[in-house]
C-alpha cells in the first residue's frame, strides 16, 4: 500500500475538517493515509500532501512527491490567500494548481490544474466547501495520473500579500454592494467585518437566509 501523509500545520485552520475527510476516503481507497499537524512527523512515504501550511517545508526528500494545491493560475498569484484576493478582483472562475514543493515559494513543477467555479453569491463556508470538493478531486486525479506529464511554471510570476484581520474593515462611506465581495470573504467568527463609526468600532457579520 502506499503511504500517504496530509500535513496541516496550523491547528486553527478551517481546512481540517475536510482533512480528516479526506484522509477516510483515501483509506478508504486503499491508501495508507494518516492527518498530521506537524513537520515533525514528516518520516517518508509515496506523497506528502500539504493542505493548509504556515511554515515552509524543509524534507524535500522524504517522500517520493510532495504536493501543494494551490488556488491561483501559477506562476500567477503566487503567495498568500490567493482565492480570497481574486474574489475580492470580481472573479468567479478560479485556476487551481496542483504543484511539487521546492525550495522556491510556489515554484515547482505543476501537475495539474482546474478551476474553481463561483456564482458569486456564496458566502465563506460556501466557498471552503466548493474549494474543498475541487482539491479532493484533484488529488485523486493526481494520485492516478502519468507524474511524467508534469511541466515547469511559464510566465510572469505575480504574488498576494498575507491578509490579516485589518483587512476586514468596511467603509461606511461606500455602497454594500461595492463592498460584498469583501463580505463574501469575511470570517464572522475569525475575521469578521468590521468599521469604525464615532471613534468605535463596530462588527458586521453576515448569514445567507435560509428560506430563499
Amino acid at each position: 500500500m502506499k503511504k500517504i501523509k496530509i500535513l496541516i500545520d496550523d491547528l486553527d485552520s478551517w481546512m481540517i475538517p475536510y482533512g480528516k475527510k479526506l484522509t477516510e476516503k483515501l483509506n478508504h481507497k486503499g491508501y495508507t493515509t494518516e492527518l498530521i499537524n506537524s513537520h515533525d512527523k514528516v518520516d517518508s512515504g509515496y506523497c506528502l500532501i500539504l493542505l493548509s501550511c504556515s511554515r515552509k517545508l524543509k524534507k524535500l526528500d522524504a517522500f517520493n512527491y510532495n504536493i501543494v494545491i494551490h488556488a491561483s493560475d501559477l506562476p500567477r498569484g503566487k503567495g498568500w490567500s490567493p482565492l480570497t484576493w481574486q474574489i475580492l478582483e470580481g472573479k468567479n472562475t478560479i485556476p487551481i494548481s496542483v504543484f511539487e514543493a521546492n525550495e522556491k515559494i510556489d515554484a515547482g513543477k505543476i501537475y495539474l490544474k482546474a478551476n474553481l467555479i463561483l456564482e458569486g453569491n456564496e458566502l465563506i463556508d460556501e466557498i471552503r466547501e466548493k474549494l474543498s470538493f475541487e482539491i479532493e478531486k484533484l488529488i485523486f486525479s493526481f494520485l492516478e495520473m502519468d507524474k511524467s506529464k508534469s511541466r515547469e511554471q511559464v510566465g510572469k510570476e505575480t504574488f498576494y500579500s498575507k491578509r490579516t484581520k485589518e483587512n476586514s474593515e468596511l467603509d461606511i462611506n461606500k455602497s454594500i454592494e461595492s463592498q460584498f465581495n469583501l463580505l463574501r470573504v469575511c470570517d464572522n467568527n475569525k475575521y469578521p467585518a468590521f468599521f469604525y463609526y464615532r471613534d468605535k468600532k463596530y462588527f458586521l457579520k453576515i448569514y445567507k437566509s435560509e428560506n430563499d
